[in-house]
């Protein structure tokens, strides 16, 4: 077994015979995207952990992904393929702090990006997602709302939904706030007849000057029905990968080499094949994500009613 042809039927076998499903976030690779049973952005993942009826799952993302995949499936075992795979967004805040604005501030409802750890999403009371913030925000009644953490997704929301009173924290995706206005010139100098699709996790500056706006999903299908043929891609590089594969008459360029997410590289097929082998014994307990009845009781709040009003 030393190609990838191989590997990637030795896991189709394992996931037969250990009842396995397989999430893969879109900016995994190439080789474990073949190899998933359902690829997606963090929203369409949220929503296809919740109808999975296999007793195992096997996420292959970050952690804070994986967990959300919990609290919608608590009776599955779900297993993250690589458990270094973290995500500084997702951590870094204190829920104290949270807990600070909210007792200074109680009318303002907190409203939590999925990228966060399942502790602040129990200070929540509502999650959303880049494909799904803009509709929850403007569906819900309350007018003032704390977002947390990314302020430029924040920024994008308070500018599409004008009549609430949205504070924002300084906090955020290292990868997509790097990208700056220079940047895009550059890409757009090189490639000017390109339209520039970015991220809102980008800066506002940088999302000001895209002739579209909107979550890995919506970058994807916005390239697939576009008559236009060649995109300059403001996320991470692997989109830009999977749109070539689909679209093969069209031409697709990265925005920076930049946008290179270090954690969602970390997992590898061999991760996924190794912890698909392992699933019933011993050793498959180090990739097992466990969280108490009371963590998946409170923090899944939030993403129930995401999913309610998304």
């Amino acid at each position: 077994m030393n190609t990838v042809c191989e590997i990637q039927g030795e896991i189709q076998s394992l996931k037969k015979e250990k009842d396995i499903c397989i999430l893969a976030h879109s900016y995994q690779g190439r080789e474990i995207i073949e190899a998933a049973d359902f690829t997606g952005d963090s929203y369409k993942l949220s929503v296809d952990a919740s109808k999975v009826t296999n007793k195992n799952i096997v996420f292959c993302g970050v952690h804070f992904m994986a967990e959300t995949a919990k609290m919608l499936s608590p009776q599955k075992h779900v297993y993250l393929a690589n458990m270094e795979a973290g995500c500084p967004m997702a951590e870094q805040m204190e829920p104290e702090m949270i807990e600070m604005i909210k007792a200074q501030d109680p009318e303002r409802k907190v409203v939590a990006y999925i990228n966060t750890t399942a502790a602040l999403k129990t200070l929540s009371d509502v999650c959303v997602t880049s494909s799904s913030a803009v509709k929850i925000v403007s569906a819900m009644e309350d007018k003032k709302i704390l977002f947390i953490p990314d302020c430029n997704l924040g920024a994008y929301v308070q500018k599409a939904c004008p009549d609430k009173d949205i504070r924002l924290l300084q906090g955020g995706c290292p990868v997509h706030a790097a990208v700056d206005i220079n940047d895009l010139k550059q890409a757009k100098a090189k490639h000017p007849d390109a339209l520039v699709l970015v991220h809102p996790e980008c800066q506002p500056a940088v999302s000001e000057m895209a002739d579209y706006v909107g979550s890995t999903s919506g970058i994807m299908n916005f390239a697939k029905r576009s008559d236009a043929k060649e995109f300059i891609i403001g996320t991470e590089m692997s989109i830009a990968e999977h749109l070539q594969y689909e679209c093969p008459d069209k031409d697709f360029y990265i925005l920076s080499k930049k946008i290179l997410c270090p954690n969602m590289k970390l997992t590898t097929l061999m991760d996924v094949y190794r912890i698909c082998k392992a699933i019933g014994s011993e050793q498959a307990k180090a990739n097992e994500i466990i969280m108490s009845d009371e963590l998946i009781s409170q923090a899944g709040k939030c993403i129930d009613e995401m999913l309610r009003l998304g």
